[in-house]
């Protein structure tokens, strides 16, 4: 039996583009802050949004860009983000964004693959960016800052706006293609629609209620499909100011929280490690954060005590994946569960399957299977990999495994490809990590399986100590022996300078098995 959501289910918007749903409240607001650069104090207002969006379609439409054209956005978190995003969304186009810190041979396969013509970036990438677009079929180049030679955003806004969003199918019609990394191979395009988009940021009405006067710290990366839809769009569509910051700095964010009266702090696991433990927190007033909300990856339940007891305020997380638009659960504050990745969202169902694909009960672990309107068109030039994610009736297949409770709170275990095989047993890395975060001498903490005649693999701990702090490879073995059954013991232990990890906070295991 698939479990649906206990929220009631909510009207899907159909037939409006992202744009127009995310500046639905735009002329109501008017000179309301929209997006303020947090670093410059630079602000946009909602007004000055719109029409800057309008702007750029209008220069896009001029340049032959619309239904069919694809846009390349590799740029930091800043104001001119959103209106290059939904510039050419208005423009009827399709958006794939990409992660600004890629190598010239990473952005070219996606320019390459996506068929983008225009790259839009900053000069501090332009290098990489000339060098990834040759041989694609990129004809422009764009710096949103002024470059002496190159062709910069004040050269190419030179068009009438375009007042009315360009006609497109928004079902069917892909409006942003970002990359998913996956576990293996290339990345690859994830197609979603204009309806995708809008579905998704509806479906949260019930887990993510904002208020008249929020102000929201956007320092997770728009490229990435967290930061797009649940800050960018999700934020702009309910009349909420977002702050950006480029790249996180935990003195400017904590600096910007103060200085914004920040309500909403969007995280990932490593920046609520350094909100519940670095000794630089309590030099700031950080009394206007309501609710600290962590996505990406797993939170531990006692990480996200820790940060709510030093806070004062909510810590809860949600569950989703670029595949999803992103969100399929999310945890309503003040009502959630240590550990939970909270309800399912409206208009969602899932099953808990697994491997031979039968239904499990409360509290079973087994493969998360999701289906909704949230649900990606597929992926772009792979239909094996479609047809291998999302099966014949509508089933998208996560990868991930985890279990229901009695009250509908799910709870995920960890990615069914990163389990550790250990003796047949089953060890979740991410238990692991949760329980090595608690000693008092580890800052940070990511556990692999490494090959093992004997046992198959053993689960393996890197870890970085906090600094001026002391621990030997024992006293973590010891100290995890304690709380685990004796299958889920760490085996091995590396201390590191760092652990690796992607922006949007997950661990890179793979560079750590490369090791």
């Amino acid at each position: 039996m698939p479990y649906t959501s206990t929220l009631p289910d909510v009207e899907i918007p159909s037939g409006i583009s992202i744009t127009d749903y995310a500046l639905r409240m735009a002329d109501e607001l008017g000179d309301k802050p929209a997006i303020i650069d947090g670093p410059s104090g630079r602000t946009q207002t909602f007004n000055e949004l719109k029409s800057g969006i309008q702007l750029i379609a209008g220069a896009l439409a001029e340049r032959g860009f619309g239904p069919g054209s694809t846009l390349a956005l590799m740029a930091p978190n800043i104001p001119e983000y959103a209106s290059f995003f939904h510039g050419a969304a208005y423009a009827g186009g399709t958006v794939t964004t990409i992660n600004p810190t890629y190598t010239a041979d990473e952005v070219h396969h996606q320019l390459e693959d996506s068929g983008a013509t225009i790259l839009v970036t900053i000069s501090m990438f332009l290098e990489t960016a000339k060098a990834a677009a040759e041989g694609t079929a990129v004809t422009d180049i764009v710096s949103i800052d002024p470059v002496e030679g190159e062709q910069s955003m004040f050269d190419f806004l030179t068009s009438e706006p375009l007042t009315e969003q360009v006609p497109v199918d928004t079902d069917s019609t892909p409006v942003v293609l970002p990359y998913s990394s996956g576990t293996t191979g290339r990345s690859k395009g994830v197609i979603l629609s204009h309806d995708n988009l809008t579905a998704n940021i509806e479906q949260c009405r019930h887990v993510l209620s904002y208020g008249s006067d929020d102000v929201a710290l956007a320092v997770l990366p728009f490229f990435h499909i967290y930061g797009m839809q649940v800050l960018m769009n999700g934020l702009l569509a309910n009349g909420v100011t977002v702050v950006t910051m480029p790249r996180f700095d935990l003195e400017q964010a904590l600096t910007i929280v103060q200085d914004h009266k920040v309500t909403w702090f969007f995280a990932v696991p490593p920046i609520v490690l350094a909100l519940a433990k670095h000794p630089m927190v309590d030099e700031y007033d950080l009394s206007s954060v309501q609710v600290i909300f962590s996505g990406a990856a797993p939170l531990s339940a006692e990480l996200g005590e820790e940060a709510a007891a030093r806070l004062g305020c909510s810590v809860i997380q949600g569950y989703g994946m670029t595949e999803l638009s992103p969100v399929s659960h999310a945890t309503i504050p003040g009502e959630g569960k240590a550990g939970s990745s909270g309800i399912t969202v409206s208009n969602t169902e899932c099953r808990i399957v697994d491997p031979e694909g039968n239904d499990l009960a409360v509290e079973e672990d087994g493969e998360l299977w999701i289906r909704g309107p949230q649900v990606m068109k597929g992926y772009l030039n792979n239909p094996e990999a479609t047809a291998a994610t999302i099966d014949s009736e509508g089933w998208l297949h996560t990868g991930d495994v985890a279990h229901f409770d009695a009250d509908g709170h799910i709870y995920i275990v960890d990615r069914i490809k990163e389990l550790i095989k250990y003796k047949g047993f089953q060890v979740p890395p991410a238990e692991l990590e949760g329980l090595l975060l608690t000693h008092p001498a580890i800052a940070d903490a990511a556990v692999i399986g490494i090959p093992d005649d004997e046992a198959g693999e053993l689960p393996k701990a890197f870890l970085t100590l906090k600094p001026g702090a002391e621990a030997t490879a024992e006293d973590v073995q010891n100290f995890i022996a304690d709380q685990v059954a004796s299958y889920k013991q760490v085996r091995l232990v590396e201390f590191i300078d760092e652990i690796p990890k992607s922006a949007s906070g997950k661990i890179l295991r793979r560079e750590l098995r490369d090791r």
